[in-house]
């Protein structure tokens, strides 16, 4: 009899264990849940408050206000200029400079990658304002191209690396074989590289759309017309300047502002599932 009381505790132990990480993984993930579901219903609320709460009278007021009004329009096309002007380039540079780091053995390649990795970590806060001196010393602020290229530019050390590693999984074996046959260089990385890269490229090409379409202070110190400001930078409208911030507006234009990068991450899912299949590869 005693000794099954000894039992139990040990018993007791075993199952908090095992129950307590469950216990906490689910607060965590109502504690994100919650934000999620004020923002929904709020957006179909017309005198939504901070509280969370269930709409008195379903209303699409709020995501009409938001798509019809020209400014917003606006703002949403700069910042899909922005993000995709910086992923096309982010992806393209990346992957001309991933295939030499990765297929030859260069001099001063570890070194290299060493600045590359010391790059990843530099906060873009640190060089905004050595940038902005540097825009308005060539008269080149307020300008969408070269705001993209400074976007493209930072996003590039840590795509050049996550695309390297992409790269060297990408058996060299199946390139010989499409030289052997006859392939250049641009045909080998045309047909047999870039599928088996897809994966990779989705990636890295979503990573730099979400940080472009996400990023605020960039583009709030380089440009300086309320014309060219992307939607990052314009949900600020509704934050008035008395404190009176019109929460049902804010919900509908911050459901309608992540849909893109929930579309490209949705779309990329398909290829970045499949892996590094090898189907995907043909000869040139």
């Amino acid at each position: 009899m005693s000794s099954n009381v000894r039992k139990r505790p040990k018993f007791n132990r075993y199952m908090l264990a095992r129950v307590l990480p469950y216990i906490i993984l689910s607060i965590i993930g109502l504690l994100f849940l919650l934000p999620l579901l004020w923002l929904l219903l709020a957006s179909f609320d017309g005198s939504a408050t901070l509280a969370l709460r269930m709409p008195a009278d379903l209303t699409a007021a709020n995501y009409a206000s938001t798509l019809s009004s020209a400014d917003n329009q606006r703002a949403f096309m700069n910042g899909l200029i922005l993000a995709l002007g910086q992923a096309l380039l982010v992806v393209v540079v990346a992957g001309l400079a991933s295939y030499p780091l990765s297929r030859y053995q260069l001099r001063y390649k570890r070194p290299f990658m060493y600045i590359i990795l010391f790059a990843t970590g530099l906060p873009i806060t640190a060089v905004m304002v050595p940038v902005y001196q540097f825009f308005l010393y060539l008269k080149i602020q307020d300008s969408l191209l070269f705001t993209t290229l400074f976007l493209a530019a930072s996003a590039l050390p840590y795509s050049i690396w996550m695309m390297k590693n992409f790269m060297d999984s990408v058996p060299l074996e199946l390139e010989e074989a499409a030289w052997v046959d006859g392939a250049s260089i641009w045909t080998t990385m045309r047909l047999v590289v870039t599928p088996l890269m897809l994966p990779g490229i989705f990636t890295v090409g979503i990573f730099a759309f979400a940080g472009s379409w996400g990023n605020f202070l960039v583009p709030f110190i380089l440009l300086q017309s309320p014309s060219k400001l992307p939607a990052a930078v314009a949900i600020y409208q509704y934050f008035g300047q008395n404190g009176i911030v019109q929460y049902g507006k804010l919900a509908s234009f911050s459901i309608i502002y992540t849909m893109p990068a929930v579309a490209l991450y949705i779309i990329g899912q398909r290829f970045m599932s499949q892996g590094f299949s090898f189907g995907g590869a043909s000869k040139g």
